[in-house]
């Protein structure tokens, strides 16, 4: 039986971050209600998963909820909610036999008891995967994150000033600080922003912006998003380090999207 071979890329990210965008958009293309979209989506994130890990990716970290999306239709809101609980009680099995590791970030006090109880129960039954660690942002914004880091940070330092605190200092209270910053963000959909996505985290990441969908985003999307980031030249604000004959023109007109 033949097995598949994902490309292998030159430089591979540790970490990708996605903003899951385009969900309502694809069903209203097909005259399908907003919920089998969001459906669409959450049935996405499985293969795109294992995608990542076959090609060596460690972290991904899916925006699946912001602390904004309360302000949706009640029944779309509701909707999200019924895929989370159906998510965490699905997808267990299938991460223990594929090495998944699942966390759950972002102030998930705002969910109901069972979602929590849920939340709760999956992290604890993933926590011995080590393949890649799947990150879920829910009810989770990059504001909110700066935010409960100062005041954890503050609580277990009781009676320092700020003035004491450093980015070094405040780093491990962050909500991912188990995870390297992501080297990769990527947003379907075609907008074109990182809408209160992991700013702390963000301050030197590659951003992918892609036209396709969530719901439409295969492995060979994927695979482009890979590409293009292994041609990008990572200063973080020093020298470049690409040959001297690099044409970054030539590299524009080849890779548009």
């Amino acid at each position: 039986m033949l097995r598949f071979k994902p490309p292998v890329h030159a430089k591979v990210p540790a970490h990708i971050a996605v903003i899951m965008d385009g969900n309502r958009r694809w069903a209203k293309s097909f005259g399908l209600p907003v919920a089998l979209g969001h459906a669409s989506g959450a049935r996405r994130v499985r293969g795109i998963v294992q995608a990542c890990a076959d090609r060596g990716v460690k972290f991904i970290t899916l925006f699946a909820f912001s602390t904004e999306n309360w302000a949706r239709p009640a029944d779309e809101v509701s909707s999200l909610m019924g895929l989370l609980a159906l998510y965490l009680q699905k997808e267990v099995k299938d991460m223990n036999a594929k090495g998944v590791r699942l966390l759950v970030v972002g102030d998930t006090s705002k969910f109901s008891p069972r979602i929590q109880s849920l939340i709760q129960g999956a992290q604890a039954n993933t926590a011995h995967n080590t393949t890649i660690t799947l990150t879920i942002a829910a009810n989770y914004g990059g504001r909110w994150d700066v935010l409960q880091a100062v005041k954890a940070w503050q609580l277990a330092h009781p009676g320092e000033s700020v003035d004491a605190m450093d980015e070094k200092c405040l780093s491990p209270y962050l909500a991912l600080a188990y995870a390297p910053d992501p080297e990769l963000l990527i947003r379907t959909g075609g907008e074109s922003r990182v809408s209160n996505f992991m700013l702390w985290q963000t301050a030197y990441t590659e951003l992918f912006f892609t036209d396709v969908l969530w719901p439409s985003f295969t492995s060979k999307e994927l695979d482009r998003a890979l590409a293009w980031y292994a041609e990008r030249d990572r200063r973080f604000g020093g020298s470049s380090t690409l040959p001297a004959t690099f044409n970054s023109t030539a590299l524009a007109a080849n890779h548009t999207f």
